[in-house]
C-alpha cells in the first residue's frame, strides 16, 4: 500500500509540471506566443530580413496579397500609419503572397508602399511561410514586442497607434 501512495504522488507531480511547461510562450500564432522565425529575401537578393535578428525592437508583420482586398487595404493603411508617425522603434515587415513579381510591384506602386522591408513570396499559398503562420484561414498581421512575442493580432492603423502610445 505504501508503494501505491508514492506512485500516486509521483504521477500527480509529473502531471502538474506538464501544465506549467505549457504556459511558457512557444512558437505559435496566439497572443503571448513567440512568433515563428523566418528569413526572407527580395527577388533580386538585394535585401534579407531575418525575424530573429529584429529582436530588440517592435515588429509589425503584415501578411497580404493583391487579390485579397481586405488584407491589401489593411497593409497599405498600416504602412501609411507608420510612415506618418515618429515611431523609430517599430519595423514593418510586409510579405505578399502574390505568385507574380509584376503584380506585386504594381500593387506596391499603386498603394504607395515605400517600406524597405516589403517582400513577395512567389510560391504563394504553397510556401513554407504561409504554412508556418497558418494563414490558410486568411491573411493577418501581428504586432510583436521587442522579444518577438505576439502582443496584438489583426490590428488596424488606429489600433496600432493606441498600442504604440
Amino acid at each position: 500500500m505504501r508503494h501505491v501512495k508514492w506512485i500516486f504522488v509521483v504521477l500527480l507531480i509529473s502531471s502538474l509540471t506538464s501544465f506549467v511547461a505549457k504556459d511558457k510562450p512557444t512558437g505559435g500564432l496566439n497572443l503571448g506566443d513567440v512568433a515563428p522565425d523566418f528569413k526572407i529575401k527580395t527577388i533580386s537578393n538585394e535585401q534579407t530580413v531575418d525575424l530573429d535578428e529584429l529582436k530588440g525592437e517592435y515588429v509589425l508583420l503584415s501578411f497580404w496579397a493583391s487579390y485579397d482586398a481586405q488584407s491589401r487595404m489593411l497593409n497599405a493603411g498600416l504602412s501609411n500609419a507608420l510612415q506618418s508617425t515618429t515611431y523609430d522603434n517599430v519595423k514593418m515587415v510586409s510579405v505578399s503572397f502574390d505568385e507574380y513579381q509584376s503584380i506585386f510591384a504594381e500593387t506596391i506602386r499603386k498603394d504607395q508602399i515605400v517600406t524597405p522591408t516589403c517582400f513577395v513570396e512567389t510560391k504563394g499559398e504553397k510556401s513554407g511561410l504561409f504554412k508556418k503562420y497558418n494563414l490558410n484561414r486568411g491573411f493577418t498581421n501581428y504586432l510583436l514586442d521587442d522579444n518577438g512575442v505576439i502582443i496584438a493580432k489583426n490590428i488596424s492603423a488606429t489600433e496600432l497607434s493606441d498600442y504604440l502610445n
